[in-house]
């Protein structure tokens, strides 16, 4: 009985909660420098390897921006501070998610 009720506990998290279960995470505290994509999205890199692309949802960054890290490791919907304010992280994709 253990054995059916594991998995139905894993498809019940992924159907009421899929940004909980799907979102990307990253741990950005590594990284060495990062460059701008476009006015609302950067890429973070470790040494010359991308690490994960950022879409800000509200804010615009140029190359010039100064971008602080509210903590080392991020998630969707969590928020950087890009030159003195505060800007919400729409979307967040890993490199090792294959899709950067």
């Amino acid at each position: 009985m253990e054995k059916k009720i594991f998995p139905l506990l894993l498809f019940s998290i992924l159907l009421f909660l899929p940004g909980l279960a799907l979102s990307d995470c990253v741990d950005l505290g590594r990284t060495t420098n990062w460059s701008v994509e476009s006015e609302n999205s950067i890429i973070y890199y470790a040494r010359m390897t991308p690490v994960a692309r950022i879409v800000l949802q509200d804010c615009t960054v140029n190359p010039s921006s100064t971008i602080r890290l509210t903590k080392h490791y991020l998630c969707d919907e969590d928020s950087l501070i890009i030159d003195g304010q505060e800007c919400v992280i729409m979307s967040l994709t890993s490199a090792s998610s294959g899709s950067l």
